[in-house]
């Protein structure tokens, strides 16, 4: 099979704009598998390129409303508190261990939080912390795959790929308040 002629993997995409992030765009991407990528208000539609390409071999991004409106409705009835759980299909591409993360992030509930020790421990890799910590911060469907109720062992903010203000909105949305707002303390997982 040459190139040209090897089947190139459909990316759709869209953006939304939400008050809750300042009226910033947000890029939301789908595979026919299910959710790929969101981007916080500070990455542009470059980053998101950038991210599946990296992540979908051979990835067409094609604009579509259609294909990713049920996506962006969970995600803005979330954001205006009317979600706690999201039904939409995630389509995980990652490491096995960051796999294995992200599936641990999913069962969080609403509103809780957990350390970065924690999610170690119920991945089965209670020495794992640090790898935690960068398997969180390269999940591509944050507040659907929920990296925000991570926190440090210490109940403090710790760093989060859409700035620590973010993660504090998203926490006090779900009316989270098992935190110290410390802001970044490193390494203290």
């Amino acid at each position: 099979m040459t190139s040209q002629s090897r089947q190139r993997t459909s990316v759709y995409w869209d953006m939304f704009i939400h008050p809750a992030f300042g009226d910033q765009p947000i890029y939301v991407a789908a595979t026919e598998e299910g959710l790929c990528q969101i981007t916080f208000p500070h990455e542009p539609f470059e980053y998101l390129v950038a991210s599946v390409n990296k992540r979908v071999a051979d990835a067409q991004l094609v604009q579509s409303m259609e294909q990713l409106r049920p996506y962006c409705t969970q995600v803005k009835e979330y954001l205006e508190g009317e979600r706690k759980a999201f039904t939409v299909p995630v389509d995980f591409r990652g490491t096995e261990f960051q796999n294995d993360v992200w599936r641990e992030l999913v069962r969080i509930p609403f509103g809780e939080t957990r350390s970065y020790s924690d999610i170690a421990i119920a991945i089965g890799r209670g020495k794992a912390v640090r790898a935690v910590g960068a398997a969180n911060g390269a999940n591509p469907v944050p507040i659907v795959v929920p990296c925000h109720r991570v926190i440090g062992k210490n109940n403090t903010l710790t760093g989060f790929r859409g700035g620590l203000a973010i993660k504090e909105t998203l926490l006090r949305l779900e009316g989270a308040g098992s935190y110290k707002a410390k802001g970044h303390q490193r390494y203290l997982f």
